[in-house]
């Protein structure tokens, strides 16, 4: 009887305690992880705030003086050369005095020919009456007459031959006066934008105060970037640093480019935010229509390794640790670690983990710590 009290006694503590061990047992944790691996890692500097896209020429013109849009020979989107006409105003009282200024320049030359073909005529008579003085044929009183006409009419010839420069120079000026009642291209480039119409009147922006210009245009053939970079990042850029660009407008996409520009002052419209403002042009964008004034955002290689071992930047752990986890025992460790190069994506690791070794990427799982059981799944 002694014999089966006790059985029974037994069993009922197995039993409990088996159900004291299933009621507190902990399940393993589902994580996430990927092997440490050899690849390239550099190290990156990014702006701050969103950058803007830019041409590297784009000129907003108007004409000097104001006046009636006479003619307009372009429209939006046109591509033009270097030269072309945009646009003209109204300048029939222009055209009238390089007319003018033509005319008095033909009556000018005819002149000079009249007056100097006179003074030919006149050096050649006194030639003639000062070859004759000698052999006693005329009177020195009628040479002296004969010079006096030749050095006269030779003056004369100078004086007209002036004139005719002056009226060359009219011309001149005539022209340059037309000219300034027309736009025309600087460079080669794509018209952006027109503000105006045939028959309306434009009028140049008074100092100071900026209007609309009457051409936009843009040589989109050259594009850069301009982003702000922290103050602290700065003094690393350096003039012809690669660089990596991505658009909003063409996501998962980034394009090739080069540092051009370092601003040698520090921005301070925002006191606590400082920044420094750095150009990056873009390079092989051919075929996309990368409009000026896209944001966009620059991250700028400082350094680059190839074939170093690396792990994603996720898996830190306040930046100097990482979680392995051990197949074998199926528990995670917490190890310190030794960094090299970084950027958002990888981290480059000089000490604390070995090639293929699996760290925990999804560090944010409760109840992942040192010593935890885990295992590869994904958990929610």
């Amino acid at each position: 009887m002694q014999k089966r009290t006790a059985i029974i006694i037994s069993v009922s503590v197995a039993a409990a305690a088996g159900l004291i061990f299933y009621l507190t047992r902990t399940d393993p944790i589902l994580v996430d992880v990927t092997a440490a691996e050899s690849g390239p890692v550099a190290e990156t500097v990014t702006n701050t705030r969103a950058g803007t896209i830019k041409a590297c020429e784009r000129a907003r013109l108007a004409p000097p003086a104001g006046g009636k849009i006479e003619r307009l020979p372009v429209k939006k989107g046109d591509r033009v050369k270097q030269g072309q006409l945009l646009l003209e105003l109204w300048n029939d009282d222009f055209q009238a005095q390089l007319r003018l200024a033509q005319r008095d320049e033909v009556a000018a030359e005819a002149r000079t020919d009249q007056a100097c073909i006179a003074a030919d005529v006149s050096r050649r008579d006194f030639e003639r009456v000062n070859a004759l003085v000698g052999r006693g044929l005329v009177s020195v009183d009628v040479t002296e007459k004969a010079k006096g006409d030749s050095d006269s009419k030779a003056a004369m010839c100078r004086a007209v031959a002036e004139d005719a420069k002056v009226a060359r120079a009219r011309i001149d000026q005539a022209e340059a006066m037309l000219e300034r009642t027309r736009l025309r291209a600087p460079f080669d480039g794509v018209v952006a934008e027109i503000n105006g119409e045939l028959g309306e009147f434009v009028t140049p922006s008074p100092v100071g105060i900026p209007t609309p210009p009457a051409i936009d245009l843009v040589d989109t053939r050259c594009i850069y970037i301009t982003a702000p970079i922290d103050e602290v990042d700065a003094p690393r850029i350096r003039k012809d640093m690669r660089a990596s660009v991505k658009l909003d407008a063409f996501k998962d996409k980034a394009f090739p480019a080069h540092v051009r520009r370092v601003a040698p002052y520090v921005l301070e419209a925002e006191k606590q935010a400082r920044t420094v403002e750095v150009e990056a042009e873009l390079e092989n964008h051919a075929g996309l229509d990368l409009l000026p004034g896209y944001s966009a955002d620059l991250e700028v290689t400082i350094d680059k390794r190839e074939s170093v071992l690396r792990i994603p930047t996720r898996a830190l752990v306040q930046g100097d640790s990482v979680y392995v986890l051990d197949d074998a025992s199926g528990h995670v460790a917490l190890r310190k670690i030794k960094k090299g190069l970084a950027n958002w994506e990888y981290t480059e690791i000089a000490d604390g983990v070995k090639l293929g070794e699996k760290v925990v990427i999804s560090i944010d799982r409760e109840g992942l710590k040192d010593g935890a059981k885990a295992k590869v799944g994904t958990g929610k």
